[in-house]
């Protein structure tokens, strides 16, 4: 581990700390909201041979997957922003106008460097057909103001037809003068803009907690 990581890691190992505490936090709040729910659709559940402790356990873990999937993109975003920030630090957000459409009427630029526009995503598993067209609409926005679009997405998907679209959308990327960098290539690259191996961090963070 260089110079650069071991310091960002220090960094990155409390912002880990803190998201997993208010993690926890949020599942023992909604835990207890739940108590107060009402059940009725139990019966669905139960006409479908699913009993009442199982079909509380699914719409509990159903909530704490919606929380654990959001903290996880937020604090992959946070902690790739940062390792960014570090080696570039004018780098910077930016909201620009959609001239495609109206929906939406703008787009974030999670990160814009010199003239590379990153879209930073820790995994993408739609298979939503309207978003190959927002983002088809998002590239086109980017390319048509001089930045390169560039999308850098730490995990693949799993099933065939998200997977299909992220083929799709890594396409537009290329035809619109972009870069498209998933699963172990992102990790590289990242650790090649930034001399950071955040992949061994967040490993070895993984180990001491576990």
């Amino acid at each position: 581990m260089n110079k650069k990581t071991a310091a960002m890691a220090i960094i990155i190992r409390e912002i880990a700390s803190d998201y997993s505490a208010n993690l926890k936090r949020r599942f023992e709040e909604r835990s207890i909201e739940m108590q107060d729910d009402d059940k009725s659709h139990y019966l669905i559940y139960r006409v479908l041979g699913i009993s009442h402790p199982e079909g509380e356990a699914v719409d509990l873990y159903q909530n704490k997957g919606r929380f654990l999937y959001r903290y996880a993109g937020d604090f992959l975003e946070k902690v790739t922003k940062l390792c960014l920030s570090d080696r570039f630090p004018n780098a910077t957000s930016l909201r620009i106008s959609n001239p495609f459409s109206t929906k939406p009427k703008t787009f974030e630029i999670d990160y814009v460097i010199d003239n590379d526009a990153y879209e930073i995503k820790w995994r993408d598993a739609t298979t939503d057909g309207d978003h190959i067209g927002k983002e088809h609409s998002r590239i086109r926005a980017i390319a048509s103001i001089g930045y390169r679009p560039i999308r850098l997405m730490y995990y693949l998907p799993n099933r065939t037809q998200a997977i299909q679209i992220q083929s799709i959308i890594a396409d537009l990327y290329k035809a619109n003068n972009g870069l498209y960098y998933a699963g172990e290539a992102a990790w590289e690259h990242i650790k090649f803009a930034t001399d950071i191996d955040l992949l061994t961090i967040l490993k070895e963070i993984a180990e001491e907690v576990s």
